[in-house]
C-alpha cells in the first residue's frame, strides 16, 4: 500500500473528528507503543519480568502516549521508570502510570539534569521510549528539552546496559520513539537542532513527512504506522510526500501483451560511456536490457559499442527512432559531449511532434544544460544528479548553494530545481528524492549501503531509461519505480556487490515484484 507523509496541520485535521467523537486514540496509540517495546524485548530474548524500560515524558499528548504505554508495560510486569521532563504532564496518563507502579523521576530543572539518579536508570535500561516532543516541534528543540536530549545522546554513546546477559541487544538502549523522534518535527526532513535518534518509530494514524524525507528519515529507524482507524480521514488530506511500495510498482509495470512486438514495447537510445569510462556504457545498456526494454539502441563511442555488443549482442547500434534517451553516464570529453548533443537533437527531430522522446539526463549530460536548457521544456525530462551535481546545476541558475546545503535539505533543493528547470529531478542518496515541477515529492529508501559503489548510478539510469521508454505511468512515478527496482535488486544481490551484480538481479527482482503482486491481488 502506498505510503503518504503528512505535515502536522494535516494530522490534526485528520484526528479532530475522531477526538471530538470521544474515540480513545491515545490509549490505542499507547497500546501499540507498548506492543513494539515488547517485540523489541522478545526479539532480544529479554523476559518481561527482567526487562527495564525508561519512558521519557514531555508535555502534551505525546507525553500522554508515553505515560499510558508505561502503565501498559508495568501492568505486564516490566520495571518501568518515567522521567518527567515537564512539571505539567498529561494528568490522565500520569494517574494511570502511578497506579500501575511506574517509578516517577522528575527531571525538570538544571539541577535535576545533572543528577546521577535518572542517568543511572538510563544507563541500565534495555529500552528507552521517547515521548518527549512530538509533531509540534518547529525550528528545533530549545531550552530544557534540548539540554535533556543532548544529555541522553551523550549517555547513549556510552557502553550500555543491558548488557552481558543480554547479547541480543546492541550496546546501549534500543530507542522507541512515539510519533517522531524528539527534535524531529512532522513537516520537513531538515535537522534543526539536537534530536534523539530512534531505532524504531511508532507513528500514529499515518506517516509524518519527516519520516520519509532525508536527512531526518535516516535517524528514525524502522517506522511502524499505526492506522488508528483514520485511513479515510487522512485520505481527505494533502500529503507532502509519497513513497511507492512493491505493489504500486508491480501494478504500473509494463508487462507485454500477446500482440506486442519489440517496437511497441519501447525503444531506448543510450549515449553512455567513453574511452575513459567504457564500463558506464556497458552497465547502463545492460540495465536497460535487463529491465525489459523492447529494443536498446547504443549510440555512444565506437570502442564502447564494441564492448557493449560483447556483453549484449541483442543491442542495436544502427540509428533509428527512440521513445526515450539516456544521456551522460560516463560521458567525458569534447567529442563525446558533441556526440551526445547530436543524439538528443536527432531524437527530438525524428519523433512526432506530439510524442517527443523522454530524456534521462545523467552525469556528463549536465554539461549540455547551459546551452540546451530549452530541451528540458521541449521534452519530458528527468535529471538524476547526486547532491554535488545538483549544487553545480543550480549554480547555472544563479543559485548559490553547496553540496552540504543540498544534503541538509534534499527535498527542498530538489523541488526548487524541478521548478526552475521544468524537469522531474531524481536526487540520488540513501533516501532518493523525486521532485516534480508541480511541487509533488516522492521518496524511496529501498536499497542497501552496498549500493554506494562505482557504477551504481549508471545502472539506475539504465533502469529509468527502460521504464521511460515503456511505461505509461506519470514520469515522477516512473522515476520512483526505477529507484525502487534499483534498491530491491541490491537487496536481491546481497553484499558486498559491484554494480555489475545488479544486472543479473534485475530480472529476478522484477519477476518477484510481479509474482508477489499477483498473489496479493488474489487474496
Amino acid at each position: 500500500m502506498t505510503i503518504h507523509g503528512y505535515d502536522a496541520a494535516a494530522v490534526r485535521a485528520a484526528e479532530a473528528p475522531a477526538l471530538a467523537a470521544g474515540r480513545p486514540l491515545m490509549r490505542w496509540a499507547a497500546q501499540q507503543v507498548a506492543a513494539t517495546v515488547r517485540k523489541v524485548l522478545a526479539d532480544a530474548r529479554v523476559a518481561l519480568r527482567t526487562a527495564r524500560v525508561l519512558v521519557l515524558v514531555g508535555g502534551g499528548n505525546n507525553g500522554g502516549d508515553g505515560l499510558h504505554a508505561a502503565a501498559d508495560l508495568a501492568e505486564r510486569g516490566v520495571a518501568v521508570t518515567a522521567v518527567l521532563a515537564r512539571e505539567e504532564v498529561h494528568s490522565g496518563g500520569l494517574d494511570r502510570a502511578r497506579a500501575a507502579g511506574v517509578r516517577l523521576v522528575p527531571v525538570t530543572t538544571g539541577a535535576d539534569l545533572t543528577s546521577g539518579v535518572w542517568q543511572q536508570v538510563a544507563r541500565t535500561a534495555h529500552v528507552w521510549v521517547d515521548a518527549l516532543a512530538g509533531i509540534g516541534v518547529h525550528g528545533g528543540l530549545r531550552g530544557h528539552t534540548a539540554d535533556l536530549v543532548a544529555a541522553l545522546t551523550e549517555l547513549r554513546t556510552e557502553t550500555g546496559p543491558a548488557a552481558p546477559q543480554d547479547p541480543g541487544l546492541p550496546a546501549g538502549p534500543v530507542v522507541v520513539a512515539v510519533d517522531t523522534p524528539s527534535g524531529i518535527g512532522a513537516d520537513t526532513g531538515r535537522l534543526e537542532g539536537p534530536f534523539l535518534a530512534a531505532d524504531h518509530t511508532v507513528t500514529m494514524g499515518a506517516a509524518k513527512a519527516s519520516l520519509l524525507l532525508p536527512p531526518a528519515a535516516l535517524h528514525c529507524g524502522t517506522t511502524h504506522i499505526v492506522d488508528l482507524g483514520l485511513a479515510d480521514a487522512f485520505a481527505a488530506q494533502h500529503p507532502l510526500v509519497t513513497r511507492l511500495q512493491d505493489h504500486d510498482v508491480a501494478t504500473d509495470w509494463p508487462v507485454p501483451a500477446v500482440t506486442d512486438h519489440k517496437y511497441t514495447r519501447g525503444v531506448l537510445g543510450v549515449v553512455a560511456g567513453s574511452p575513459h569510462y567504457p564500463g558506464a556504457g556497458v552497465l547502463t545498456t545492460g540495465a536497460a536490457v535487463a529491465a525489459g526494454c523492447g529494443m536498446v539502441r547504443y549510440q555512444g563511442a565506437t570502442p564502447v559499442a564494441e564492448r557493449v555488443l560483447d556483453h549484449y549482442p541483442e543491442v542495436v547500434t544502427a540509428a533509428g527512432r527512440v521513445q526515450a534517451l539516456v544521456l551522460g553516464p560516463g560521458v567525458a570529453g569534447q567529442n563525446e559531449t558533441a556526440r551526445m548533443e547530436q543524439a538528443l537533437l536527432t531524437a527530438i527531430d525524428t519523433a512526432p511532434r506530439e510524442e517527443p522522446p523522454t530524456v534521462v539526463w545523467d552525469a556528463g549530460a549536465f554539461a549540455l544544460l547551459p546551452r540546451m536548457g530549452w530541451a528540458l521544456r521541449d521534452t519530458p525530462s528527468v535529471l538524476t544528479p547526486h547532491a554535488g551535481e545538483l549544487a553545480a546545476l543550480l549554480a547555472d541558475y544563479d543559485e548559490q548553494v553547496d553540496r552540504a546545503a543540498v544534503e541538509a535539505d534534499p527535498a527542498g533543493w530538489a523541488t526548487h530545481a524541478a521548478e526552475l528547470t521544468g524537469a522531474v529531478v531524481l536526487l540520488k542518496g540513501p533516501v532518493t528524492i523525486i521532485a516534480q515541477p508541480d511541487g509533488a515529492v516522492l521518496s524511496q529508501a529501498d536499497g542497501t549501503p552496498w549500493l554506494a559503489t562505482a557504477g551504481s548510478g549508471d545502472v539506475l539510469a539504465g533502469i529509468l531509461g527502460a521504464l521511460a521508454a515503456t511505461s505509461a505511468a506519470p514520469l515522477g512515478r516512473v522515476a520512483a519505480a526505477a529507484a525502487l527496482l534499483h534498491g530491491r535488486a541490491a537487496q536481491h544481490a546481497g553484499g558486498p556487490l559491484g554494480a555489475h551484480h545488479l544486472l543479473a538481479a534485475i530480472p529476478a527482482t522484477v519477476a518477484d515484484l510481479l509474482t508477489t503482486s499477483r498473489a496479493v491481488g488474489h487474496r
